[in-house]
Formats: C-alpha cells, sequence, structure tokens
C-alpha cells in the first residue's frame, strides 16, 4: 500500500510541474496591470483630442489677433497721416482731381485708354435698362417657334410638310 501511496504521490508531483511547464507567463497581476493601462488610453484619448484641437483654435486666435493688431497700426499710420493738410490735398489732387482757386485743372486722355474704351462695348459699358431689354429680346428669340422642341411643335412641322 505503501508503494501504491508513494506512486500516486509521484503523478501527482508530475502532473502539478507539467502544469506550471505549461502555465502562460500572463499572471493576473500582469493582465490586471494591462487592464488598468488600456482603461487609462481610452479614459485619457478625448481629452487629448480635445486638448490638441484647442490648441489648434489657440494658435488661430493668436495669428487673428496678430494680424489685426497690424490692420491697426497700418489704420493708425493712415490717421496720423491724414491728420497732415498736405497729404489730404495732395490726396484730393490725385484722387479727385481738385485745383486750387485760379489754377487751371487739365485732364489728359492716354491714346491707350481711348482705344480699350473703344473695344470694351459691352454690358458693362451700358446702362442697366439696356441690358435688360435686350436680355428680353434674346429670350423672345429663344422661344421662336422654329427654334423651339417640343411635341406640339413636331406635330406642327408634320403637318405642315403633308
Amino acid at each position: 500500500m505503501r508503494v501504491l501511496g508513494e506512486q500516486t504521490a509521484a503523478r501527482v508531483y508530475r502532473s502539478q510541474s507539467r502544469r506550471q511547464a505549461h502555465r502562460s507567463r500572463l499572471t493576473g497581476r500582469a493582465a490586471f496591470l494591462a487592464l488598468v493601462l488600456c482603461t487609462l488610453v481610452v479614459a485619457l484619448a478625448y481629452p487629448m483630442r480635445q486638448y490638441v484641437s484647442q490648441q489648434g483654435d489657440i494658435a488661430d486666435q493668436q495669428r487673428t489677433a496678430r494680424d489685426a493688431k497690424k490692420q491697426v497700426e497700418t489704420l493708425r499710420d493712415e490717421k496720423a497721416r491724414l491728420q497732415d493738410d498736405a497729404y489730404v490735398e495732395r490726396l484730393a489732387r490725385e484722387r479727385l482731381h481738385f485745383v486750387m482757386p485760379g489754377e487751371k485743372g487739365y485732364t489728359m486722355n492716354a491714346p491707350t485708354a481711348v482705344k480699350h474704351e473703344e473695344q470694351a462695348v459691352g454690358p458693362a459699358s451700358r446702362p442697366w435698362y439696356a441690358n435688360m431689354m435686350d436680355d428680353v429680346d434674346h429670350a423672345d428669340a429663344a422661344a421662336a417657334p422654329g427654334t423651339a422642341t417640343g411635341a406640339g411643335t413636331g406635330a406642327a412641322k408634320a403637318g405642315a410638310k403633308n
């Protein structure tokens, strides 16, 4: 009986050593650690995405603020120049063709400008009502019986041929 007990004990010891050899290297602690890390990654993914998006928005707003400051500086410079009477007088002479009392103003047309004006006979150089009437005339011409295509005109053409 003693021999039988020793043989049984030897079999149990061999089966336990085989189980330990086949045991995976992933222990319970390692599985729990992996689960915690995955949970942290999932939990932090959305806030990180929001953070990156907000950083982009902040950069855009800072760029807009820099552009606005540049524009303000430009407008301040223009305002300071407009305080000078000589600058305002020069602008009035150049842009509005003003002359001082006692001076004579002359306007010269360049020969190339006259050629361009002659060539520019189009809708932009005519009054709006003339353009509108031309559009109405063209609409009537497009709806003329000879140019329209439809079921009624096809039958009328067939009747006219017979």
